[in-house]
């Protein structure tokens, strides 16, 4: 006995893993909130730095005696702080992604994991590379394209929060755009589209990427081509690599009179929706196997019947 009311359909026993997985969902998010704290106290003492190394794509291509500005009062502390809490979490984005991998992986199967491993790393490394290269590049070709077509007489002096907000979506924009080949390959791997249908569908992704570009950053042809053609190439990049992570299954088979059939004696059949008739002849199937069950019941009871008779 334990004191404890009996569920239909639960037990102790069954409560127990989700109840162990939500501690140690618990326990991990407290570890990359730790971790996070720890990177933004040891960046701290940094802020107004950082957020001058942030500004500097701008600021070098303002005119002389222009500066930024600050609208709010609060808003010269506040800023650089916010900068550095945003990049703390950016740093510690392999840590993060460590602690949630560690989290799904005992329930993958080894050869998911042999995928989901290598593609965590690659799309940190892309995110990473795309914000390098709108800081490096995009960033001081746009500043420098809008201060040189400003009018005569217009001050260019931007507000140091919206600046802030401005980098961050533009950092933003271009590591999702380069996150391309990852999603192209995780496309194929799960069976939702192949190589081939994409490199068919080249036209319409090309024309995708220059109306996201239009979308995503500031109204100037720079920074759209400077986002949209490297969106393109990442893409193609990505169908070369998805070549490599296509299913067996589909390699191991071909279409025949409108069906899957497997291709080699080893080759697992796909799975193939019934047809009409397929289908009513499985449900005839059913039924006869019913009716008979039925019979033999009904002769055993019959049997038994006359044997009490017989008594």
């Amino acid at each position: 006995m334990t004191g404890q009311p009996d569920i239909p359909g639960t037990s102790p026993d069954a409560e127990q893993p989700f109840v162990s997985h939500l501690l140690e969902l618990r326990d991990r998010l407290l570890r990359v909130v730790i971790s996070v704290l720890l990177v933004f106290l040891a960046l701290a003492w940094f802020a107004q730095d950082l957020y001058t190394l942030l500004a500097e794509p701008l600021l070098s291509h303002l005119p002389q005696g222009s500066s930024m500005i600050a609208i709010d009062p609060v808003t010269p502390f506040f800023t650089p702080f916010k900068l550095t809490l945003i990049l703390s979490f950016f740093i510690a984005i392999p840590y993060v992604l460590y602690q949630a991998w560690a989290f799904v992986a005992p329930g993958l199967y080894q050869h998911e994991r042999k995928l989901v491993l290598p593609l965590l790393v690659s799309s940190t490394a892309l995110y990473y590379t795309g914000m390098a290269f709108a800081y490096f590049i995009v960033l001081p070709l746009v500043f420098k394209f809008i201060t040189a077509t400003s009018p005569e007489g217009v001050a260019v002096m931007t507000d140091i929060s919206r600046y802030l907000d401005f980098v961050l979506t533009i950092f933003f924009a271009f590591g999702v755009a380069f996150e391309v080949p990852v999603a192209t390959i995780l496309l194929v791997w799960a069976g939702v589209t192949t190589p081939e249908s994409l490199k068919e569908k080249r036209s319409y992704v090309i024309v995708g990427c220059f109306v996201i570009a239009a979308i995503l950053t500031p109204p100037d042809v720079i920074s759209q081509f400077l986002l949209a053609v490297p969106m393109w190439l990442l893409f193609e990049a990505g169908v070369w690599l998805a070549q490599f992570y296509v299913r067996k299954d589909e390699d191991t088979s071909d279409k025949q009179d409108g069906q899957m059939v497997p291709q080699g004696a080893d080759a697992e059949p796909r799975y193939r929706p019934m047809t009409q008739e397929e289908m009513e002849a499985e449900l005839e199937a059913i039924e006869r196997m019913e009716e008979a069950e039925r019979r033999k019941e009904q002769e055993r009871k019959a049997a038994g019947d006359t044997k009490t008779d017989g008594k």
